[in-house]
């Protein structure tokens, strides 16, 4: 006779999956994960608040007030702040509250064209240096002399660089952008080269050759796609050091020209007179270039992080 079997009903199999289902975590993609993570790190939060309101003010700023960043009216020179002219004046008597963002304008426009000029360059150079490199004799003859160029551009001082276009073209905003691009991409092409250098002899890759693909073909559509975690946080940090480069120069006399406004001329005429009182017109360019340095630089520290696969939750 069969002994009847007994349950304990504490550990009674479970008759539904959907219970089981019901603990186990939600499914996300990729970019899911990220964007979680990201929202998470309140740090980055407050740097891409900060980001959009500079790109924000920077494009109705000037239209705010009813003065022009150019306006001059001796009769107003060096007026405190006031509900009339609310970052105060300068020497001229021009409207600093419109000369900051129309500045804003000028060191953020620098700062995105020479960070997306530098991409385009660096991945290009450093996809096809990293992928011809061990392909052969001549794979190697093509990235060694690639190689070799970036360490001469490397070792060159970009101030060097800028006082040389400086002598052959006029000093203005496309000679400073040159001037930043000329060598700003090796520290791209660099990293780029090295990213590939990992991924070429995966297995995906190797499938991509055995089944025919062309260079053209494994470069845009497997390799540089997959290295653009890497790409994007590099960028988040060139496009700072481009604003700060640019405000640099122009603090120096070397970049953009008056009666242009830019952060780096604003800082540079307000230094002279600080002793005065007339301490807005350091304070205001001085406080925006420091807020733009910690908004990218805190937001591509959180965005290296939310991108990294092993810090994933």
């Amino acid at each position: 006779m069969a002994m009847e079997q007994r349950i304990d009903p504490l550990f009674r199999p479970l008759s539904k999956n959907a219970q089981a289902q019901a603990i186990s975590r939600p499914s996300l993609s990729f970019g899911q994960q990220v964007i979680r993570k990201l929202v998470k790190n309140k740090l980055a939060m407050l740097g891409l608040v900060i980001i959009v309101v500079l790109i924000a003010m920077a494009i109705i700023g000037p239209n705010l007030v009813p003065y022009s960043y150019s306006d001059q009216s001796l009769l107003m020179k060096n007026q405190e702040l006031s509900s009339e002219h609310w970052f105060g004046t300068d020497e001229l008597g021009r409207d600093m509250f419109a000369r900051t963002w129309y500045g804003a304008r000028i060191s953020l426009t620098i700062g995105v064209v020479a960070a997306l000029i530098d991409l385009i360059i660096g991945v290009a150079v450093g996809g096809i240096a990293g992928y011809m490199a061990g392909r052969g004799k001549r794979g190697e003859r093509i990235d060694t002399i690639i190689m070799r160029v970036i360490e001469i551009l490397y070792g060159l001082p970009y101030l060097l660089v800028v006082i040389l276009l400086m002598v052959v073209m006029e000093p203005g905003l496309l000679t400073i952008i040159i001037a930043l691009s000329a060598t700003g991409w090796v520290g791209m092409a660099r990293l780029v080269r090295g990213q590939i250098l990992q991924l070429k002899n995966q297995e995906f890759i190797l499938a991509a050759q055995v089944l025919g693909a062309k260079f053209s073909r494994i470069l845009l559509k497997h390799l540089i796609p997959n290295t653009f975690g890497v790409i994007i946080v590099n960028l988040t940090f060139t496009i700072p050091s481009a604003i700060f480069a640019e405000s640099f120069l122009s603090f120096l006399g070397l970049g953009v020209q008056a009666p242009v406004a830019s952060w780096g001329t604003m800082t540079n005429d307000g230094l002279g007179v600080i002793l005065t009182g007339d301490w807005w017109r350091l304070f205001f360019p001085a406080l925006m270039i420091s807020l733009t340095m910690f908004a990218f630089n805190v937001f591509g520290d959180g965005l290296q992080d939310a991108l990294d696969p092993r810090l994933r939750d």
